[in-house]
Formats: structure tokens, C-alpha cells, sequence
């Protein structure tokens, strides 16, 4: 997937630490590189690659390697030499395209020609190296090892870390009482006091001013309330506004087309204080983007008029869930699910939790390192998102680690499990075939689908003791 058009540079500076977030009330400073930067991490990165550090590298200085590819071809069209800080380089040309292209298909040609060298050279000498091995296997002379702490640990049926815990031996110690505590009668004296007909209506804190300005002193501000506390006499009983008690939204999905979240994210328009809306809408059980539009300005009416086609095409779920921003609330939006008996959820105010799959997937999209810094119109924010939804949904190179490290199509359409099969056998025959590699027979949990999707899922309940028969 590659942007729509090339990000520009904005300082000299290669990096910028404010983060405050993809919804942060419009576009922040991006880290972006000068053209000379750009070929000095080239450099090192092909440096490293030669070192078969390449992808290390890459995660020390926090670069993708689709900007390494993209820096590459610019290099190689020549269109990065003599550039100076915050010029905008532009798209290349056919020609320049067409250059790049050549020279990196050279350079690739070289390199192999420069392994095959090395192979030919190891191969060569794979017979020595057989013969030195057979030898010191044979010399080699067998030794008794130990019985290993977490064995015995789980023999006698304790955790690892208490079997190797060293006991400490508990020694009494006398009660201290603190030198300033006050005694019984000194505690009835202050409650004596604050309860009395003159400070009864009196917060703690007035009382003390009060007695200070007679030249008496009771007791501390914190010593008063301690003792009030003590009596359950601390209590509200000012004429506080008492907001109402919001609901948890605790909602669950075991299968694909049961709960949908939608929200509306802000792209940077071509102009400063200029923004698109993007509409969203993701199926919370298999990740699936089932629904995106992008429009100039937010509208109840389009919300609707998304939410039909989507319901269209992948079917009408049973729960719509949303946070309670303007068009989420609008009553064109809870007559359209009202009429098609679909279930409304709101998330509480000012609890931006409640709407989770929403949030993660904007910020999966914006701190992506193909979104541009603006878009130059409307139509070329509707490309970039059908694009990047498209490779979000199906494509196979990035996998969803809240579903199995699957794609999401996977699980929208149904394939997870045959693809947990196939991995399973995979995993099976690595295991037969090293088994000293593996610690457990069963496979990793990040690789098994969750059986069902929450939003606020409920703390468990305690299960009750089985009387016995």
C-alpha cells in the first residue's frame, strides 16, 4: 500500500516527541527526514545489512522498511542529491521510475553474484567441517546433570519460585504507640465539641479557624476529621447536582454479524483547520472493517445512509454500538435501528473505554506509516481509505493479534479454522522433529481464535463450593 502523494518535510529536525495521539484535535509535527538524512540512514541501513543487521537497524532508529524501499527509489532516480531542507521533492516521473528501477535490479544482481561466491567457498570446506565435528562428538564424554528446581518444584506440588524462596523467620515485634496519639478522652472532647449546637453545621475546617481566632487550639484539621471519621459522621450534605447512574455497556459476540461499533475520525484536510470525516463501522468479533465513507462534514443523514448500505451487504446485526457523540445520538439514526429492531448502545460520558475497537483501529490507522501528513481533497481521502481497508481486511502480511494472528477476512468469512489446523500440523512437525525445543505440547495461546469478543466484559463471579454428596 503506498501514499497518496509524498509527505513533506517540516524541519531539520528527524524526530518529534509529541505524541498526544491520533484524535488530538487535528494534525501534530509528524516525524519526518530532510533529504540528506534520508540517504545518511540509507547508508547505515545498507551498512547493516551487510552486517545481517539490517533488521535491527530498522528498529533502533524506529523506521519501516517501506520507507526504506520508498527512500531508496528516490535515491536511485537521483531526485534526493542537492535537495535542501523543507523542498518538496514530488512524485517521480516515468523516466526517474523507470532509472530507480534499473539500478536497484543491478544492485540485486551484484549482491547475488557476491553470495553465491561465499556459498560455493562453504561449500568447499563443509567436508572439513563434518570431519571436526565427528570428532569432537566423539570425545565428548556423557555427564550427570542434576534434577532441575522446576521438576522437583512440581513433584511435590509447589510453585517454582516458593520451593527457591529462602524462609524468613517471622520475629515479634512490640506494639509502638506514636508519642502524639491522642487518648480516649482527648477523641470524646473533639467530638464533644463538633457535635455541640454551635459547630454542628461547621465543617472541620471552620471550626479550627474559629478556635485559633480565640486562641484555643483543638486539634488538627486532618486529626478532625480522622476522629469524625472514626464515629461514620464524615457524610455530603451539601445541595450537590446528583448526575444519574449511566448503565455499564457490557455487550458480547461469539460469531461474525452480531455487534457492530462505528465513530467518526477526522482526516487533515489540504489546509490547516480543514478536515474530512471518516465513517467507520467494524465488526467487534473478526475485526472486519464492514462499512467506511468519507464525507466533508458530519451528517446523521450520511451515518444513515452508511449504516443501510453496510446492513446491505454484510447483513443486519443484532447490537449497534457508538459513543454518544451528535450524529450517534440523532434521532435519524435511532429511528433507521429502530425500524430494522437492531439493539442501540451508548457509551457513558466521558468514557472513551466504551468504545475500544473504534478507538485502537484509528489509531492503527493514523500512526501507520503510509498515512499522509494531509490529503488534497475528498476523493483522494476516499482512495487512501478504500485502499488501506482493503489491505487492513484481506491482505496476509499483517495478522491481528486479538484474533488468533489472522487476517481479519479469516474470521469474517470462516477460514480461521482451517488455517488453525494447517498450523496446527505445522507446529506438530517441528515438535516431532525437535522436541528438546519445546516446552509444552500445546500451541501457543496467541494463535487461538477467542471464543467470544466483549466490550466491558463483567468481572467473573466466584464460583460457589460444591457441597459434597
Amino acid at each position: 500500500m503506498s501514499s497518496p502523494s509524498l509527505i513533506a518535510v517540516r524541519d531539520d529536525s528527524p524526530m518529534n516527541n509529541s505524541s498526544p495521539g491520533p484524535r488530538a484535535g487535528g494534525p501534530t509535527p509528524r516525524r519526518s527526514f530532510t533529504p540528506k538524512q534520508k540517504l545518511d540512514r540509507l547508508a547505515a541501513y545498507e551498512d547493516a545489512i551487510s552486517r545481517n543487521g539490517g533488521g535491527a537497524y530498522l528498529r533502533e532508529q524506529g523506521i519501516y522498511s517501506s520507507q526504506i524501499t520508498e527512500w531508496r527509489k528516490l535515491r536511485d532516480a537521483g531526485v534526493l542529491q542537492g535537495k535542501k531542507p523543507g523542498e518538496k521533492i514530488g512524485r517521480l516521473t516515468p523516466e526517474q521510475a523507470e532509472i530507480a528501477r534499473l539500478r536497484r535490479q543491478l544492485e540485486l544482481t551484484e549482491r547475488r553474484l557476491e553470495t553465491t561466491g561465499v556459498a560455493l567457498e562453504i561449500m568447499s570446506k563443509m567436508h572439513e567441517l563434518l570431519e571436526i565435528l565427528s570428532k569432537s562428538s566423539r570425545d565428548e564424554t556423557p555427564h550427570t546433570r542434576g534434577i532441575p528446581t522446576r521438576t522437583a518444584a512440581t513433584l511435590v506440588g509447589l510453585p517454582r519460585a516458593t520451593a527457591t524462596r529462602t524462609p524468613r523467620t517471622q520475629v515479634a515485634r512490640p506494639v509502638v504507640v506514636p508519642a502524639n496519639r491522642l487518648d480516649v478522652l482527648e477523641r470524646a472532647r473533639i467530638l464533644a465539641v463538633v457535635n455541640s449546637a454551635r459547630f454542628v453545621d461547621l465543617p472541620p475546617i471552620q471550626i479550627y479557624a474559629q478556635f485559633l481566632d480565640e486562641g484555643v487550639y483543638l486539634a488538627s484539621i486532618s486529626t478532625i476529621y480522622r476522629v469524625l471519621a472514626e464515629n461514620q459522621q464524615v457524610k455530603e450534605r451539601r445541595r450537590l447536582a446528583r448526575h444519574p447512574a449511566r448503565a455499564i455497556p457490557e455487550l458480547v459476540a461469539t460469531a461474525p454479524g452480531q455487534v457492530y461499533t462505528w465513530d467518526i475520525t477526522k482526516l487533515p484536510g489540504p489546509i490547516k483547520g480543514k478536515y474530512f470525516d471518516a465513517y467507520v463501522m467494524i465488526d467487534i468479533y473478526s475485526r472486519y472493517i464492514v462499512g467506511v465513507k468519507v464525507h466533508p462534514a458530519e451528517s446523521a443523514v450520511l451515518a444513515a445512509e452508511m449504516m443501510t448500505e453496510t446492513f446491505g451487504i454484510h447483513g443486519t446485526p443484532q447490537v449497534v454500538h457508538a459513543d454518544r457523540g451528535t450524529s450517534m445520538t440523532s434521532k435519524t439514526v435511532a429511528v433507521l435501528l429502530s425500524d430494522l429492531e437492531v439493539t442501540k448502545s451508548h457509551s457513558r460520558p466521558r468514557v472513551s473505554n466504551d468504545n475500544p475497537y473504534s478507538e485502537a483501529w484509528f489509531k492503527t490507522l493514523k500512526f501507520a506509516p503510509v498515512f499522509p501528513e494531509r490529503f488534497g481533497s475528498v476523493g483522494d481521502a476516499r482512495r487512501f481509505m478504500d485502499t488501506f481497508v482493503e489491505g487492513y481486511n484481506h491482505n496476509h502480511s499483517h495478522r491481528h493479534n486479538g484474533i488468533g494472528l489472522n487476517a481479519p477476512a479469516d474470521v469474517h468469512y470462516g477460514l480461521a479454522a482451517g488455517k488453525a489446523a494447517e498450523r496446527a500440523a505445522t507446529l506438530a512437525t517441528a515438535r516431532a522433529r525437535n522436541p528438546e525445543r519445546f516446552s509444552t505440547a500445546a500451541d501457543p495461546k496467541i494463535l487461538a481464535t477467542p471464543d467470544a469478543a466483549w466490550i466491558n466484559k463483567p468481572a467473573a463471579q466466584e464460583e460457589e463450593p460444591k457441597l459434597a454428596a
